[in-house]
């Protein structure tokens, strides 16, 4: 049966491969999920470091960025029992909030054996408040063996609504490209940046041709970017692509590839939220563009 998000997500409809929503705010980008045509947000919120505990103090800006995701209309929220406490603060801060109509919940599983998965999925499903987990991945293809025929088991029974499979790792890319060759996968989430650029090469056209939406993790990179940017000064045609900030442009960046469907950076803070979001209002980069900005970076 579903329930009460799944009802509301399911009548989001197909309309063409990109369209708007409006957020109360300005315009979002939407894109559609292959496997199904349901329309999510371009972008989603990475919680790795949403795991501070029952700490209200740490938690206040985490509620407050979580708020502002959903006033923007957000949907995709990944998550992770690795992450610390981050399943069971996100479960208290959507319930607190009382937003988990519009919240397209996704988390993980690294089990090496069936019936270690089959508890972390349930200890998923109770720290997260719900009935039903949108998107269920197994992370940095840990059991996988095992793990695909109990995704499809439960995609079946409708205990969750897709099926997925991560690596942040380049040394599991030719690994991740077997596996993607021989089994279906409603998501394909892996790592891409400007500094990291070697997804694009085979596994994101790769995933696109198998009919896998593509979530973007470390659209920021592994943490060099950021420190190249910071005595740089944004190049005055990144306004023509309505980039107003760094993380616009490393946004969009990776948003402008034709596999990707959502990015979901880390965001604590609700400046961050405002910031990110911006860069999913308004045009994407061309190709040509794309090559600008690569060689903008690499020349730094």
């Amino acid at each position: 049966m579903l329930n009460r998000r799944q009802m509301m997500l399911g009548t989001l409809g197909t309309f063409g491969a990109l369209s708007f929503a409006h957020a109360g705010k300005e315009s979002v980008m939407r894109r559609p999920i292959p496997s199904s045509g349901e329309m999510i947000p371009i972008i989603g919120l990475g919680t790795n470091r949403f795991g501070v505990g029952d700490s209200a103090d740490a938690r206040a800006p985490l509620r407050d960025a979580l708020n502002a995701f959903y006033d923007w209309g957000g949907g995709l929220v990944d998550t992770a029992p690795m992450y610390g406490s981050s399943e069971a603060v996100l479960g208290d801060l959507i319930a607190d909030l009382d937003i988990a109509d519009r919240i397209f919940m996704a988390t993980k599983t690294d089990r090496d054996h069936a019936d270690a998965t089959i508890a972390q999925a349930r200890v998923s499903e109770e720290r997260l408040n719900d009935d039903s987990i949108d998107l269920l991945q197994i992370h940095n293809l840990r059991g996988w063996q095992h793990t695909i025929p109990l995704l499809n088991e439960w995609k079946q029974e409708g205990r969750i609504r897709y099926t997925g499979i991560t690596t942040s790792r380049g040394s599991q890319y030719a690994e991740l490209e077997q596996i993607l060759s021989t089994h279906e996968f409603d998501f394909v989430q892996i790592n891409y940046s400007l500094e990291q650029r070697e997804a694009a090469e085979r596994l994101m056209p790769l995933a696109a041709d198998r009919g896998s939406a593509v979530i973007i993790n470390r659209a920021f990179g592994g943490g060099r970017i950021f420190r190249e940017l910071s005595g740089a000064e944004l190049p005055e045609w990144a306004k023509e692509i309505g980039c107003e900030s760094w993380a616009q442009f490393l946004l969009k960046y990776a948003l402008s590839h034709p596999a990707t469907t959502v990015v979901i950076p880390g965001m604590t803070k609700a400046r961050h939220v405002n910031d990110n979001f911006r860069a999913a209002t308004s045009r994407m980069p061309t190709a040509a563009e794309r090559k600008r900005q690569e060689a903008f970076f690499d020349a730094l």
